[in-house]
This record gives C-alpha cells, sequence and structure tokens, in this order.
C-alpha cells in the first residue's frame, strides 16, 4: 500500500473511531486497527498528516488527535429533569428518580472524563449562586454514590423522597448539606437518611440578556 493510501487508511480509521467512541484512538490501537508493523511507522504518517494540515496533536497527551474541520466533538447525556438549588423540591418519578429520561442536550467531549456515566440536571433556585450555580444552570454530574467532603452533589433524601443540589460535608453522627449562599441555612440530615446520588463535574449555562 502506498504511503498515501496508508495516511488515508489512517484518517478513516480515526474518524470512525471517533465517531464510535467520542474520544480519539491512541496510537498503539491505530496501530492494531491499521494493520501497521510498529508504533513507529504509525507516529511517522502522523505527523505527515499533521505536516499536511490533515489533523492536529497535542505534544505528549494520549488521545489528543483532532481532525481538522471536523469541528469539536460533543456528548449526548440525558437530562434527567430538574433539581432545587434551594428547598429540596419532589422529583417525579416512582422508585429511582434519575432513570427517567427526558431528553439530552449537548455537553463538549473534553468535559467528560473518559468512560465515565454523566447525566444533567436543570438547576432551580439559588441557593448555590455562590458556588457560580445559578437558576436555570445545567449541571452535569458523574453518577456516583460517593463523594468527597466539598463535593457538590445531587443528595436524595430518603424520607423525604426528594432531592437537592449541595456541598456535602461529614460531621459527628451527621451529614451537612451546606448551600453556597450566605442567606441560607445548611440542612444537617441522618447519614442513614441520605443518598449522593451524582457528583457536580461541569456548569452549562445560557448568556442572559436583559
Amino acid at each position: 500500500m502506498a504511503r498515501s493510501d496508508k495516511r488515508t487508511q489512517i484518517l478513516c480509521f480515526i474518524r470512525e473511531f471517533i465517531g464510535d467512541r467520542g474520544y480519539a484512538p491512541t496510537i498503539a490501537e491505530i496501530q492494531i486497527g491499521c494493520k501497521i508493523s510498529s508504533k513507529s511507522v504509525v507516529d511517522y504518517h502522523l505527523k505527515a498528516l499533521e505536516r499536511e494540515g490533515r489533523i492536529k496533536r497535542e505534544a505528549e497527551t494520549s488521545r489528543a488527535i483532532e481532525i481538522t474541520g471536523m469541528g469539536k466533538r460533543t456528548l449526548a447525556i440525558p437530562l434527567l429533569g430538574k433539581i432545587s438549588a434551594g428547598q429540596p423540591i419532589p422529583v417525579p418519578t416512582d422508585d429511582t428518580w434519575h432513570m427517567v429520561i427526558h431528553e439530552t442536550v449537548e455537553v463538549p467531549a473534553e468535559m467528560l472524563p473518559i468512560a465515565i456515566e454523566a447525566y444533567a440536571l436543570k438547576v432551580e433556585g439559588n441557593s448555590m449562586i455562590d458556588a457560580l450555580v445559578d437558576d436555570g444552570d445545567v449541571v452535569v454530574l458523574e453518577s456516583i454514590n460517593t463523594a468527597e467532603d466539598g463535593d457538590m452533589v445531587a443528595a436524595w433524601l430518603i424520607e423525604r423522597q426528594e432531592a437537592t443540589l449541595k456541598k456535602l460535608y461529614r460531621e459527628p453522627r451527621c451529614i451537612r448539606l451546606q448551600p453556597a449562599n450566605q442567606s441560607m441555612a445548611p440542612m444537617y440530615v441522618d447519614p442513614d437518611k441520605v443518598q449522593v446520588q451524582g457528583r457536580v463535574i461541569a456548569v452549562l449555562r445560557k448568556y442572559r440578556t436583559s
């Protein structure tokens, strides 16, 4: 196969890989996928594609190949409804409130760590305003059930069957759910009566005009 044909094959492989998985392949994955003899040969062709302006790469960064003209990659994640950043509000599901998909939102792929399950919620209220999360914003959450002190989380209040967006702190014999608004008081909850349903990893905001 001619060198130009091999580069076209590599380019097509990268494009399909990104389209299927939402992130770029490694040199090793290109080597296997295109049946190339060594990683150095792959790197040789990638450098040639860079010189030709067909791809862009970030030095010493894995999976940092971008096809010129392909545009910024986005991923569609489920928008699962609303969550209160003030007082807790009921979330309209039966058993697992976060399993009903209403619609999706497009998120830049670089916002999301690789291989995580993520979802989004629209914020109601302004109790997290000092953490730059305002009424009407969309928060992107990693779907996990653990959190570190100080993480902003979607907390499920078992007895109330309600969810709220707060920062979580562990204190003796209780969990403190702390708003980021000096005018609002924290909530104190028995550790057995609260569950973490996700940790905030990004905030999407539409610019508002007066």
